[in-house]
């Protein structure tokens, strides 16, 4: 695990330091139209129930996988699925059903944690703000845009590990940091595009353009790509 671990880490790193070309606005605008058209209303794969039970499952997915929290959080929801019921679990509630997963009792503290500011600051409603959510323990920007997005209908763009490499290795909007990226696909990509780009991103990172032997033969975009390794005829 941590040789590949390793090798994905250095791939990255591989990526962020070559220069490629940008993309024109007409490549920008084939590649979201195609993804479109393969997935015209792209879904996140955290399972949740509202903004609440949205915010609490982003959260407990850093460094874990979607499968791995939607397997936690269906007895958490089910045992509390509202701010009120989280603090009344507590931490020790909390961390007996999120123990599978990575710094499980960190992440316990968080989300009793901004449950009971929630309740204090916000009437125990999400805020749809920013500033407001970045406030909340265990919150940051990537949080905070995935949760503006899919609750919101914000056309806001959150970056994780398969989205940065997607930006970086196609050259559609290579950047050193998550910010980066994220401000570069925020002037690259289309306003008609914004809603579900992040969407389209993290599934094609997820599902294809992967970390370690990517699918470029079954890419939908492997024509627009500027890898250099694409496995491909070019």
């Amino acid at each position: 695990m941590r040789a590949r671990r390793r090798a994905v880490a250095n791939a990255a790193a591989a990526e962020r330091g070559r220069t490629i070309k940008r993309w024109s606005r007409k490549e920008v605008v084939e590649a979201f139209t195609r993804f479109e058209a393969a997935n015209p209303e792209p879904k996140g794969e955290l399972e949740h129930a509202d903004p609440f039970t949205l915010l609490v499952a982003v959260v407990l997915s850093a460094q874990a996988t979607d499968a791995g929290v939607n397997k936690a959080t269906r007895g958490l929801f089910a045992a509390a699925p509202t701010p009120g019921a989280m603090v009344a679990l507590g931490e020790e509630g909390v961390s007996k059903h999120i123990r599978t997963l990575g710094l499980f009792r960190g992440k316990a503290k968080n989300v009793v944690e901004l449950s009971r500011l929630l309740i204090a600051k916000h009437g125990g409603q999400v805020p749809r703000d920013r500033e407001a959510l970045e406030a909340l323990p265990g919150v940051g920007r990537k949080t905070a845009n995935v949760v503006l997005n899919i609750a919101f209908g914000e056309p806001t763009i959150a970056v994780d590990t398969h989205l940065f490499r997607v930006a970086n290795r196609t050259g559609l909007a290579p950047g050193k940091n998550p910010l980066e990226v994220e401000l570069g696909l925020l002037k690259t990509i289309p306003p008609r595009f914004k809603l579900h780009a992040h969407h389209w991103l993290i599934l094609h990172g997820r599902y294809v353009c992967k970390a370690l032997r990517p699918d470029c033969p079954g890419c939908l975009i492997n024509d627009l790509c500027r890898w250099p390794e694409k496995t491909v005829p070019r």
